[in-house]
């Protein structure tokens, strides 16, 4: 075991270059991602190693880079699209939910689609509007793409090479709240496989489910759980499309008890979906209905309201209250 303790940016740069060495398909496109390295750094130095051809700056088109990777993809090269921020990405919905999600079964399977498409997600970095959204819904709806969110450096690191290496079309979905936050990553084998969810801390009385930034308020409210003699489980769901409920529902029927969190809005979605699942799967085994804490059914609002809009380790803490009160 080899291990480095770096933050997930630098976690995520260290994936993209090792997927770079291992394959020469392998390209990174994207607005400002090469002398740059883009606004978030997280592709810093790698046009420099790599030159202008496999890190290339693109115009201010998301359609258009989108567009382009899918016609890389049909030469056989393997495109890693940057969004900027997550509100970007809408200018490329139709190429994403029209074109890329359906090619390969337009193509009987003849014709795969091996490209990441990056995208900055999730509040907690004060910005303005179009720069903190969660639209993960929009894309775990779309057949045809699979989904994912790393909530650790040592899942970053490790996903973003798996996601290159898929030959299917990936959404891959970044804290952008947790690109600083530092931790253990394994550089010689990989903590579980891109789309297994994974219990990361046992517990008893509830069952915390949750994917990306989430995971760490989950973990967060935990402990305070913990310290008011309530034992939580919490659950890192990982994968978005597919999802692997093999660990969610085993820790449902051991707790008997669920909640969800999310940054997004509650209104169809991810929460949604998995809380029905898990009610239809593990009904018997339920002591009180599986809750849900999120954002609200409103556009993100105002920088300085926030953490209003966003759930904290308070929230769920009060739905962990209402969960045990059934």
């Amino acid at each position: 075991m080899t291990l480095e303790t770096m933050p997930l940016s630098k976690a995520l740069n260290a994936g993209m270059r090792k997927a770079m060495e291992d394959d020469p398909s392998v390209l990174l496109m994207g607005e400002d991602i090469g002398k740059l390295g883009g606004v978030f750094r997280i592709t810093e130095n790698l046009q420099r190693d790599f030159g202008e051809k496999r890190v290339l700056d693109t115009p201010l088109a998301e359609s258009g880079i989108v567009g382009t990777a899918i016609g890389l993809a049909m030469a056989g090269f393997r495109p890693v699209c940057e969004i900027q921020f997550d509100g970007f990405v809408f200018p490329a919905f139709d190429q994403i939910t029209s074109q890329l999600a359906k090619i390969t079964n337009r193509h009987e399977g003849a014709l795969s689609m091996p490209i990441v498409i990056r995208i900055p997600y999730g509040g907690h970095i004060g910005a303005i509007e179009h720069h903190q959204e969660s639209p993960e819904a929009y894309f775990a709806h779309t057949p045809g793409l699979r989904v994912v969110a790393p909530s650790t450096p040592n899942d970053a690191y490790w996903m973003i090479q798996e996601a290159i290496a898929s030959n299917d079309p990936v959404i891959f979905l970044e804290p952008k709240s947790k690109y600083w936050q530092k931790g253990e990553v394994d550089l010689e084998q990989s903590a579980a496989a891109l789309h297994a969810s994974r219990v990361v801390r046992t517990g008893t009385d509830v069952t915390l489910v949750g994917h990306g930034a989430m995971v760490t308020t989950l973990l967060q409210a935990a402990a305070l759980a913990e310290s008011e003699g309530t034992s939580c489980e919490v659950v890192d769901v990982r994968s978005l499309s597919p999802v692997d409920y093999g660990p969610i529902l085993d820790s449902a029927r051991k707790t008997g008890r669920v909640v969800y969190a999310q940054e997004a809005p509650g209104f169809t979605s991810v929460g949604s979906e998995i809380a029905a699942t898990v009610m239809e799967r593990a009904f018997y085994a339920l002591e009180a209905p599986v809750l849900r804490v999120s954002g609200y059914d409103a556009p993100f609002p105002p920088a300085k309201l926030e953490g209003t809009f966003l759930p904290d380790a308070d929230r769920i803490l009060e739905a962990v209250d209402r969960s045990l009160a059934y």
